[in-house]
């Protein structure tokens, strides 16, 4: 069966103070909705509206009709600890609709495929990773999240582990919630659009 996640919606005016404020503490390791204290600092964060792709882009879409353009995207990376907490949140997609969102291993480019795959802390020998015993949302930092009536969204992942250095560098927006399945897991459909983040620790 598919996996849930608890997911936040949020106002339009809401980003700005999500990226000041932002330091979550769930101990989960799928999406939640945990209220951020101030623990620890974030690690990385970034924040950009949906653009066409061109370098220096912060955030890129490659379907406007799912993705728009000047939607918003921002994220804040926590590491604590052995940990690592990541929290995103979107506005001005389409209304209550639900899309898949994972951290990937390159930084966002021309097309979907650039970011490459799945972020994970035990790499599958096996490529594409379709494993659930690797593609899943301890191993991998999973963000899936359902749009409100206004096309805000946000999520949280919260794992025990920390990136390597330079291996984490984008969150990839696909167009459904993510599989898990043996065969289809850690799939989400078509690669819709991409935000730089910056997941290597800073403490």
């Amino acid at each position: 069966m598919k996996e849930q996640y608890a997911l936040a919606a949020v106002g339009l005016t809401a980003l700005g103070a999500f990226l000041v404020s932002c330091a979550g503490t769930s101990p989960e390791s799928t999406p939640s909705t945990s209220a951020p204290s101030a623990e620890a600092p974030p690690a990385a964060r970034a924040e950009g509206n949906f653009a066409a792709w061109a370098e220096g882009n912060v955030a890129t879409t490659y379907n406007p009709d799912l993705v728009p353009l000047d939607a918003k995207a921002g994220a804040v990376v926590t590491v604590r600890g052995d940990g690592t907490e990541t929290q995103l949140m979107v506005e001005g997609l389409m209304p209550n609709r639900h899309y898949g969102a994972h951290a990937h291993v390159k930084p966002c480019g021309a097309d979907g495929a650039a970011a490459g795959p799945h972020y994970q802390d035990q790499v599958d020998p096996v490529t594409p990773s379709v494993d659930p015993a690797y593609a899943n949302a301890k191993n991998e930092i999973w963000l899936d999240f359902q749009t409100d009536a206004q096309g805000a969204a946000s999520a949280v992942s919260s794992v025990d582990w920390k990136a390597r250095g330079g291996e984490a560098q984008s969150i990839t927006i696909h167009e459904n919630h993510t599989m898990t399945e043996a065969g289809k897991a850690g799939t989400a459909g078509v690669r819709l659009a991409c935000l730089d983040v910056d997941f290597t620790p800073t403490q």
